[in-house]
């Protein structure tokens, strides 16, 4: 009856809207303002179309005016929320239509005359994310006992708003996993749990934040969420994907993110820092950012449109990675949806098109830079290297006599045809030719001789695994710009209007004073050519400072730039979504009129000011502008951060994916640190920092899944040991262990990483040659240990894998199963040591019934989740 009595209510009452004289203000306005202002308000026009006051719609679009007074029969906007036009799809596009009622009064009120107040103001406010953040005061709240700095109070004041409670403070065991996981990616020791939960000083906490930021592992662990962002990968990509070296980058990263580098700092040089004045060694490697771009080494490509591509990508990366915007949507045409142009896409896509070719076709990249008195490790073959080198020379000195008749044979035509360096080898005298220069005039000579052929072999093998000097990828500039213009329709091959280097007129412009402050010896010339763009002297479209003569490095300053509304935002929103799963926007790459609005904007520009001008009372550690650390210091150290993760059933009808933060999220664990958690639990680490990328073992016939099949020779010794961010990553074909667990593919800039389970996760922890080898590692180490008894072995096993005791039942059905393995192997010997390392002595089947325990241990899905 209830609802019978609503749906006649209703009914009347609209009814009697539809009698009574429709009111523009009270009935067309809030419609258009919910399903209209997106696209067609103050901060948006598509269609040149402005639907925020009568007046502007009764102007009209490209398709003319929104309606005829009078006449809703002949009124474009009225057909179009009714989906009856013939050439344009139902409004609003690609969300719910309205409803019959609210369709209804629209028409009504285009037929009543379309009245509206003469004095209607448009809209104002431009999209939230394109007005500079203002620091909000803390909020007040009723529980002030539990906050514990401005974040809470923030997180607080919304849940008290719905009547929520926050969670209790995760048990100490948690909190210090949680802390070490988060910040350096490694579980702690047993003996550091026990220290941190005895500790009575009610600083203990802040004292664990604070060592655990000081360490070198902190650099690898929030590097690698830096690196998905800079698409950082050991190959080149494509159907070749030939290895490249740049982990001179990935240390850069590491590097600077220990010593606490200003963000603002960070970016400048890892855009721009080759155009700084007197760059450093180490400014000229940060540029490797934009040098992760893939490379095409096939023949016959169009070498030109491969290098379009890596400057498009940049553009991409560069929008995604610090302004949070869907740029690259305005490739083709003006954006659909937020407020960028094509031309201002091809403004932005200057600042990039003025670097040297990356090595697209059958070139070599030419921004190779070599780091003075670096080489790769040497193998200990030089002895075996020389005595091969003379062992070819006696050889080639007896074909000495030979040699020089064939010479002789040689006409000039003949000659004239071979390679610059045998050429240049035949010209000295037999006698005083180098073993190098007899090698290529021998090989011309006498391509028949097998006994030179195997000499040769051997000799090139050698020198093969010689010392190299160690080298990365830079970005450089050309001596002259390339022009730069729009491509019609994405299209490279169809030049359109030139253009010059600007941004885009939504956000705030390249100051004077800031392309000034670049105008550094290394500009300084392309400067002085520079010509006024067709929007006047140093203007482009939109009065946006667009001129030949701003460069990477005015961009990257822009992008730093106090002003500008995004860079802070969306770092904050990023470091954010690592500790809680989602961004407070949870679109953490689109900031535009399309992502998901904050769910808590005050707190979300609150952070984006603290990361830019830090407040002294917020830390008793003396914060520094743009500094990262002061951001994760304030997060890990709020009560939000604290809180269990332990699911609350009276929140599954209020905030069942917990946005508000009420507790905790459970997080599965990066594919790096899902095998760091095995390196470490078995001992087996090395947690040695940086240098070239290793080859830990994976399954065989991976390596022959490319087009090419590239070798794949298992690392040994420490190297073998590494944590999982230093393995070597082939584009096409990546480490299996890795890629099961989601780690990104490299061919594009990574914001987040998504979080999947599926089978064969659990069956790579089973039987990944990586895995049982760490599980027999932990066997070992708990049959060698002192403990003496199988009930402490056990405690022990979970204590280094999970940090936790285990509960009775959970010690027993590994007793269980310790039990059962014991008795089958006992009457299976050789089985027992056909899972065991052939050198160990323990006893094989001892060892072999506690690799299966250690086997379940590392597989249990807590010991690759973060609480």
């Amino acid at each position: 009856m209830k609802l019978l009595r609503f749906h006649l209510a209703f009914a009347l009452s609209t009814v009697s809207s539809l009698a009574a004289p429709v009111d523009y203000i009270r009935d067309i306005r809030p419609i258009l303002a919910e399903h209209c202002y997106r696209c067609h308000g103050g901060s948006q026009h598509k269609g040149e179309l402005r639907l925020d006051t009568a007046a502007l719609a009764l102007k009209g679009g490209e398709n003319g005016p929104a309606f005829k007074p009078g006449k809703s029969a002949d009124s474009l906007m009225v057909h179009l929320i009714k989906g009856t036009h013939d050439d344009i799809a139902r409004m609003p596009y690609k969300k719910p239509p309205l409803s019959d009622a609210q369709i209804a009064l629209i028409a009504k009120w285009v037929d009543e005359g379309a009245k509206a107040p003469a004095d209607e103001k448009p809209e104002a406010n431009i999209h939230w994310a394109f007005v500079k953040p203002a620091r909000s005061e803390s909020p007040n709240v009723k529980q002030k006992t539990w906050a514990r700095n401005s974040i809470d109070h923030f997180v607080l004041a919304r849940l008290e708003k719905e009547n929520i409670k926050p969670s209790p403070e995760a048990d100490g065991v948690t909190l210090i996993r949680r802390l070490y996981l988060d910040l350096v990616g490694l579980p702690p020791s047993p003996s550091e749990v026990d220290a941190f939960v005895n500790d009575k000083d009610p600083k203990s906490y802040d004292k664990l934040v604070e060592h655990l930021l000081a360490s070198p592992h902190y650099g690898e662990r929030w590097g690698r969420h830096w690196l998905d962002v800079a698409r950082y990968a050991d190959s080149n990509g494509y159907s070749i994907d030939a290895p490249r070296s740049i982990w001179k980058y990935r240390d850069w990263v590491i590097n600077a993110l220990n010593a606490d580098m200003p963000f603002d700092q960070f970016t400048i040089d890892q855009l721009a820092g080759d155009l700084l004045p007197d760059a450093t060694l180490e400014q000229k490697i940060a540029t490797g950012f934009h040098r992760n771009t893939q490379i095409n080494q096939e023949g016959g490509i169009d070498p030109e449109q491969f290098r379009v591509e890596s400057v498009l990508d940049r553009v991409n990366t560069t929008a995604t990675a610090f302004l949070g915007l869907t740029v690259g949507c305005a490739q083709c045409h003006d954006h659909n949806f937020d407020p960028i142009k094509q031309r201002e896409y091809y403004q932005f896509f200057a600042f990039f098109n003025t670097t040297v070719n990356d090595g697209h076709g059958k070139g070599a990249p030419e921004a190779m830079l070599e780091i003075p008195g670096e080489h790769e490790p040497m193998e200990n073959i030089q002895e075996e290297l020389e005595e091969a080198e003379a062992d070819l020379d006696r050889y080639l000195n007896t074909k000495g006599a030979e040699a020089v008749k064939l010479e002789q044979a040689f006409t000039e035509e003949e000659t004239a045809k071979l390679k610059p360096d045998v050429r240049a080898a035949l010209k000295v005298p037999f006698s005083d030719r180098t073993t190098k220069q007899k090698r290529i005039v021998y090989a011309i000579l006498r391509p028949d001789d097998t006994d030179f052929k195997q000499r040769n072999t051997k000799l090139t093998k050698l020198e093969r695994r010689q010392p190299k000097p160690v080298t990365t990828l830079v970005m450089r500039e050309e001596k002259e710009p390339r022009e730069s213009v729009v491509f019609i329709k994405g299209d490279f091959t169809r030049r359109g209007e030139k253009v010059t280097p600007g941004v885009p007129a939504i956000l705030q412009p390249i100051s004077t004073k800031t392309a000034l402050a670049t105008s550094d010896k290394q500009i300084s010339t392309k400067r002085a050519n520079a010509v006024p763009s067709p929007g006047g002297e140093g203007q482009g479209e939109g009065g946006i400072p667009s001129s030949p003569g701003l460069t990477r490095l005015d961009l990257a300053k822009w992008i730093v730039d106090p002003e500008n509304p995004l860079t802070a935002r969306v770092i904050v929103n990023r470091i954010w979504q690592h500790y809680f799963g989602k961004g407070i926007v949870e679109t953490e790459n689109d900031f535009g009129t399309q992502g998901i609005p904050p769910w808590h904007p005050e707190l979300l520009d609150w952070l984006a000011c603290e990361l830019m001008q830090p407040t002294p009372r917020f830390s008793e550690v003396d914060a520094k502008p743009w500094s990262l650390k002061h951001i994760h210091r304030l997060i890990v150290s709020s009560a939000t951060y604290r809180q269990s993760s332990k699911v609350r059933t009276d929140l599954a009808n209020v905030d069942a994916n917990n946005k508000l933060l009420a507790r905790q999220n459970r997080l599965r664990l990066d594919a790096e640190i899902v095998r760091d958690i095995g390196l470490t639990a078995s001992g087996l680490l090395n947690d040695r920092i940086g240098g070239p990328s290793v080859f830990p073992p994976q399954p065989a016939g991976v390596m022959s899944l490319g087009q090419l099949k590239r070798d794949w020779k298992p690392s040994t010794g420490a190297d073998r040991y590494r944590r999982g961010m230093y393995t070597f990553f082939w584009r096409a074909t990546p480490h299996p262990a890795l890629a099961v667990f989601d780690e990104p593919d490299a061919f594009s800039t990574c914001t987040r990483r998504i979080r999947s389970n599926t089978p064969l996760q659990s069956l790579t922890l089973l039987n990944d040659e990586a895995f049982v080898e760490f599980s027999q590692a932990l066997a070992q180490r708990l049959v060698e240990e002192s403990a003496k008894t199988d009930e402490q072995r056990i405690n022990r096993a979970f204590r280094v894998c999970l940090s936790r005791s285990p509960s009775a039942d959970e010690r027993q059905r590994l007793l269980d199963l310790l039990n059962a393995e014991l008795s089958a192997l006992k009457k299976s010997p050789d089985e027992a040591k056909s899972l065991v390392p052939a050198d160990s002595s323990d006893d094989p089947v001892q060892l072999a019934a506690w690799t299966t325990v250690s086997r379940v241990l590392l597989n249990l899905d807590e010991t690759v989740t973060r609480e």
